[in-house]
C-alpha cells in the first residue's frame, strides 16, 4: 500500500505525518501542486515486457495524461532483479544516479505499473517520501528538488512522461540531505512490519 512520511527537514526521527490512506496523501500533496492519482493495476504484464506492452496495457490512461499535460514523449522501462553481477552493477550505478538531491527543468511523471520506488520531495522546510506501488501515478512539477530511490534489488514497471528528451536530466543541489533520511529498503521493511 501507498504510504506518506513527512519529516522536518532538520530531524529525520521526528515524522509529522504518516499514512497511507490515499485520500490524506493527495491531499498532502496537492498542497505541494503534486498530482497522486491511483489506476487500476493491469494484471498480465509480461514478467519483462517492452515499452510498447506496457504503454498499450494503460494507453486510456496514458492518452489522457498526454492529453491534459501536453507530454510529447512517453516510455516504459523496467527493472527485474538478476543475480548477474553485471546487472547488480547496473542496478547500483542507476540508484545512485538518483539518490542524491536534484530539481528537473521538466515535471516528472512517473506511474508504477509494477514494483515500487520512493520519491522524496523537499520542499520548504520538509521532506515529504512517498511510497509509491503498483497503481500510483505521481507528477512532481519542474524545479521541485527531490530525489528517489528504488531499493538495493530495482524491481518495478514504470511509465514515463516527458515534455522535451532531456527532461530527465537532473541539475544536482550537491546537498548531502538524502543520506540523513530513512531509504527505500527501511522504508518498505517498517510498513510490512507486523
Amino acid at each position: 500500500m501507498t504510504s506518506l512520511t513527512v519529516w522536518p527537514d532538520t530531524d529525520p526521527d521526528t515524522e509529522l505525518v504518516r499514512t497511507e490512506d490515499a485520500d490524506e496523501i493527495r491531499e498532502e500533496l496537492k498542497q505541494l501542486g503534486v498530482r497522486f492519482e491511483r489506476w487500476e493495476v493491469v494484471p498480465d504484464l509480461p514478467a519483462e515486457p517492452s515499452s510498447e506492452e506496457v504503454l498499450a496495457a494503460y494507453r486510456e490512461h496514458v492518452d489522457r495524461v498526454v492529453d491534459a499535460e501536453g507530454y510529447i514523449l512517453v516510455d516504459a522501462v523496467h527493472m527485474t532483479p538478476s543475480d548477474d553481477p553485471a546487472w547488480t552493477e547496473k542496478a547500483v550505478a542507476a540508484r545512485q544516479r538518483f539518490l542524491s538531491e536534484h530539481t528537473h527543468d521538466d515535471a516528472e511523471d512517473r506511474f508504477f505499473a509494477r514494483g515500487a520506488g520512493v520519491f522524496y520531495l523537499h520542499v520548504g522546510d520538509k521532506v515529504y517520501a512517498v511510497l509509491c506501488e503498483a497503481g500510483d501515478l505521481l507528477s512532481v512539477p519542474a524545479n521541485t528538488t527531490h530525489w528517489f530511490d528504488m531499493g538495493v534489488r530495482p524491481d518495478f514497471v514504470a511509465i514515463r512522461f516527458f515534455h522535451d528528451e532531456d527532461g530527465w536530466v537532473g541539475n544536482f543541489t550537491g546537498n548531502p540531505l538524502a543520506e540523513a533520511f530513512p531509504d527505500f529498503d527501511a522504508l518498505l521493511a517498517r510498513r510490512l512490519a507486523p
